[in-house]
């Protein structure tokens, strides 16, 4: 993620993010999993916990992914992967599934981010000048979930910063994102800014701070972020 030595030695790979952020989720939440690594959370939440994955193209009640040749080709979720269902779940239409997003019937959405600013704004569809990417159900996921849950690296390949003041990159939507999960922090969104929650094992705020373009808000002592505890 960065030439910095002890911030590459200090990120959590997409699998540890993915287990940690299925730790934030509440019992009893209906939580839509975008594409990429959000995928992977249903595939980290304890066996007892009351959570219903939605995909977007038509499915409440998603489980992990299947064992290997198990998998059933009329499962799938919206990465195109295959998923397993849970007791109780239902399939149907994609407009159905718009209806639930739209009409406020999703708790969580977990969605992968390229850019947040210091107000919770996502971008996360394109990439100015590369010629591709469509918005597609981001847009209605952005702002019809009760709450949004963005995950990025912190930093670009080039080492450019994508926790900024203001994106750059063309917004998905404003002021949605409350907690953000990146390879070296949990960062949380309130109305007095960024706070950052918890830092990874050997980083200091500082370090975050030192890669993060806001100033960030330290309203106590800083966890450890890390995919188990």
């Amino acid at each position: 993620m960065s030439s910095d030595p002890k911030l590459s030695a200090a990120a959590l790979s997409p699998e540890e993010i993915a287990r940690r952020v299925a730790r934030e989720i509440p019992d009893r939440s209906v939580v839509n999993l975008g594409i990429g690594i959000p995928t992977q959370v249903a595939n980290h939440v304890a066996l007892g916990r009351e959570v219903m994955f939605m995909a977007e193209n038509g499915i409440l009640g998603s489980g992990p992914r299947p064992a290997p040749g198990e998998e059933d080709k009329d499962l799938i979720n919206a990465s195109r992967e295959p998923v397993t269902a849970v007791p109780g779940a239902s399939v149907f239409g994609h407009a159905d599934a718009f209806a639930m997003i739209r009409g406020g019937h999703v708790d969580i959405a977990v969605l992968g981010a390229l850019q947040v600013s210091a107000a919770g704004d996502l971008a996360n569809w394109t990439v100015p000048g590369a010629g591709k990417g469509g918005i597609g159900g981001a847009m209605d996921l952005a702002v019809g979930a009760r709450e949004v849950y963005a995950i990025m690296t912190h930093l670009m390949k080039d080492g450019g910063l994508k926790l900024l003041e203001e994106c750059t990159y063309p917004l998905t939507a404003r002021g949605v994102v409350k907690k953000l999960f990146t390879d070296i922090a949990f960062i949380e969104f309130g109305p007095e800014g960024p706070l950052l929650r918890e830092a990874a094992p050997g980083l200091t705020p500082d370090d975050i701070q030192r890669v993060s373009a806001p100033k960030l808000i330290l309203p106590g002592p800083v966890g450890t972020y890390a995919a188990e505890g």
